[in-house]
């Protein structure tokens, strides 16, 4: 088996929302090696891309350098989830490089790759065409507004970008221009027998099999596989100014990345992608980029040539306390913060409890992950370990008994086996925990009958006390045995405390009898209230303060109306219309701009809290509204003389006021 996930963005950094994704399938591929299968698991950073370099231009620093520091991140964030991936690559590579041009190849030579002249949006301050996702406007079929130029938030239509009504370049802000640029499409509809067959034939799940039955109604549609320089990704063959774009080499990134864990080893490439290959291979993705997965990438491998896909997983999204992620309320939380203050496993564990092989969103809800951990893994799973361990400990020297005295017991356990496996098989693992839960419950229940406690206070007991625990050190590793693919550090701990070699599946079919354990050491602790309050404290973004130099420019949407204040203490706001001279960036500062205003005749300076939504370069010249009248504050970074008004609930999702023309630089808001 060869399993992916999809490619990280190299362009920021691993949030919650993302570990879903690496979670469930690091699961999946713990547990199908913990079976026995030769699976790997391999992924990548998608490294390319107009967002990537345009990061790089602000930072200073070439693209390279940009996507070398955040794979790093990336690495590193993954390894402390303990996400075991066998390779992990980048799209920026020669690998990616020399299969993307293979496919590319071979599709034009089958004549499945045409050109033609297309009308593009250009943005003609920056010179530069703009891509799908640097357009945004509203859609042309529901009208919904602030959408992207490829396709719809609300309604899911796709579309070109010269579709949009009222069209915006996210860069400037100007009102994009039409340009014409030679073209490179992919003819999809060539494959459509080939598409209709495989998505009906059992490889992506029945949710996804209805999407897809929509999309063939509404026609395959040719797909525009070029950008135009400047770009950074790879230049398409025979051509000086065209490039592939991200969505054809991200993908064949999965390939990449199995190449390059090829050449250190003794796998065969070809064995594995070639046509007619007895391998198997999964992608897990999120259900936001099914179109790409299961009609233009099976369509490019068979036509290039190479296998399709056995099944294509999807999952839904992240919510955190039934709300979107939010900066405001400090729930969009990076992976690294929440290393900072909580152990990984407890994520691993919650998240696996609310998956399932659908593709319905899942609820970070705060209070029951506290609960959750608390009652099933430290009060249930742990608990069984602390128990017995050290009565064999103390009283035996670490020696388990000579037999199984619950033979009936035992191998009850070990029968609800084959209905876990099928579980985890199925990505059911919310199921498997519940059934992993129950006989933990179970356990206890053996335990807190015969009550070893009572017995080693009374003379003549002591078989009974070691074969009791002893009994219970055994239950306690076939649960622990099943639960490795969701907690694989905490089981490394209780291997190292039964003195076992790493487990497999079958090992726990003979009970360890006459066997010497270790001294018991904490497995897991409690998670604290405190410790998932400091997480949300440094996960917040504070949009109402204007206290210190992380300020941001408006009320939050979900904080309640502040108390009552009369007419006259309004009118002591003077509201100017000012114009944006000047944006730049502020060293040190994760959320600042540095603005410079024109209040028509008299200059101001003012630091704003907007640079999750803006660039520099997208305000310089708009008219906005600004508190005239508010006092200097001196700030780390300099001395801020007014506010600039802003409204939306944090990240990307602000807006500052800004006038219709007509208004000028001075006049005051009334």
């Amino acid at each position: 088996m060869l399993v992916t996930s999809a490619l990280p963005y190299a362009n920021g950094p691993i949030h919650l929302g993302h570990l879903v994704e690496y979670i469930q399938t690091d699961i999946w591929v713990r547990f199908q090696k913990l079976r026995g299968h030769d699976c790997l698991y391999v992924c990548a950073d998608d490294a390319h891309g107009t967002p990537i370099m345009l990061r790089a231009q602000q930072e200073g620093i070439t693209p390279e350098q940009l996507i070398e520091a955040v794979g790093q991140e990336h690495r590193t964030d993954f390894s402390d989830f303990n996400i075991g991936f066998d390779n992990y690559h980048s799209t920026h590579s020669p690998e990616n490089r020399e299969l993307a041009e293979l496919v590319y190849r071979r599709h034009r030579d089958a004549g499945h790759i045409t050109t033609r002249t297309i009308t593009q949006a250009y943005d003609a301050e920056k010179d530069m065409f703009l891509p799908d996702r640097f357009i945004k406007g509203e859609c042309p079929r529901c009208g919904a507004a602030d959408q992207y130029g490829d396709s719809c938030e609300v309604c899911g239509a796709t579309y070109s970008p010269t579709e949009l009504r009222n069209p915006v370049s996210v860069i400037s802000g100007s009102t994009p221009v039409e340009r014409d640029s030679l073209h490179y499409f992919f003819k999809l509809a060539d494959f459509e027998t080939l598409l209709r067959e495989w998505t009906t034939a059992g490889h992506v799940q029945e949710e996804v099999t209805n999407k897809l039955n929509e999309w063939f109604e509404a026609g395959l549609r040719e797909w525009d596989i070029s950008r135009d320089a400047p770009y950074f990704g790879f230049r398409i063959p025979e051509t000086d100014d065209k490039y592939f774009y991200v969505w054809m080499d991200a993908p064949i990134g999965y390939m990449a990345s199995f190449r390059n864990l090829c050449d250190r080893t003794d796998l065969n490439f070809d064995e594995w992608w070639d046509k007619g290959s007895d391998t198997e291979l999964y992608h897990f993705i999120g259900k936001d980029i099914i179109y790409f997965h299961t009609l233009f990438w099976p369509a490019m491998l068979a036509g290039a040539g190479f296998r399709t896909p056995t099944a294509v997983f999807a999952h839904g999204f992240l919510t955190v306390d039934g709300q979107k992620m939010s900066k405001s309320r400090g729930t969009f939380i990076k992976a690294r913060t929440y290393l900072d203050h909580l152990n990984p496993e407890y994520l691993r564990y919650y998240f696996a409890a609310k998956l399932g092989s659908g593709i319905d969103d899942i609820d970070l809800n705060l209070a029951d992950f506290q609960q959750r951990v608390n009652s099933d893994l430290v009060g249930k799973v742990v608990n069984i370990a602390s128990r017995c361990a050290g009565f064999i400990n103390k009283q035996f020297d670490g020696e388990l008994s000579a037999t199984c005295s619950e033979p009936d017991l035992y191998d009850e356990f070990i029968a609800a086996g084959n209905a876990i496996a099928a579980d985890y098989d199925a990505r059911e693992f919310g199921h498997a925990l519940r059934k992993i839960m129950a006989l933990a419950d179970r356990a206890n229940q053996y335990i807190d009958a015969n009550k070893p406690w009572v017995l080693a206070k009374q003379e003549g007991n002591q078989d009974a006390v070691q074969d009791i625990c002893s009994t219970g050190i055994n239950l306690f590793r076939v649960l622990a045995t099943w639960l490795q693919p969701v907690l694989p550090a905490m089981v490394s701990d209780v291997e190292a405390l039964l003195n076992i070699p790493p487990m497999t599946w079958d090992a726990i079919n003979t009970p360890l009898t006459a066997h010497k354990i270790n001294k018991f050491r904490p497995l897991m602790t409690r998670v604290e209230q405190e410790k998932i309050n400091n997480m949300l404290e440094d996960s917040r973004e504070n949009l109402a303060s204007a206290e210190t130099a992380e300020q941001a420019a408006g009320p939050l949407q979900d904080e309640p109306i502040a108390e009552t204040i009369s007419f006259d203490d309004f009118a002591k706001l003077d509201l100017r219309i000012a114009r944006i001279k000047k944006a730049e960036l502020v060293e040190g500062a994760d959320k600042l701009l540095r603005l410079t205003l024109d209040l028509g005749g008299e200059t101001r300076n003012v630091f704003a809290g907007i640079k999750s939504a803006y660039s520099p370069e997208s305000l310089e010249g708009k008219l906005t509204v600004m508190v005239a009248n508010l006092a200097p504050r001196k700030m780390r970074f300099g001395v801020s003389e007014g506010m600039v008004l802003a409204a939306g609930p944090g990240g990307a999702e602000l807006w500052i006021l800004n006038p219709d023309e007509g208004a000028q630089p001075g006049m005051r808001v009334k």
